[in-house]
């Protein structure tokens, strides 16, 4: 499932760069360093997807086959589900 809070990208916020964002290569990792360079922004890890440091699975999706359910998953404290649900 496609978190909608962060469009799949896995990151809030990023209109701030799309003046900076290449056209090609691994956008996770531009935008990891561009975060660690730059202070003045509100640029971070989707708190959705992620817990704002880093994903729960694949960056901007929810959901995947390796993700403990319920109780146990990473979404337990929301009663298992992710906050764009």
């Amino acid at each position: 499932m496609t978190c909608t809070r962060c469009g799949g990208t896995g990151f809030l916020n990023l209109e701030q760069m799309e003046d900076v964002i290449p056209e090609s290569g691994d956008l996770v990792e531009f935008v990891l360093e561009w975060i660690a360079n730059h202070t003045d922004h509100d640029v971070q890890v989707c708190d959705c997807c992620g817990d704002g440091t880093g994903w729960y699975g694949e960056p901007g999706e929810h959901y995947n086959s390796e993700d403990p359910v319920g109780k146990y998953g990473p979404y337990a404290y929301n009663g298992g589900l992710c906050e764009c649900n």
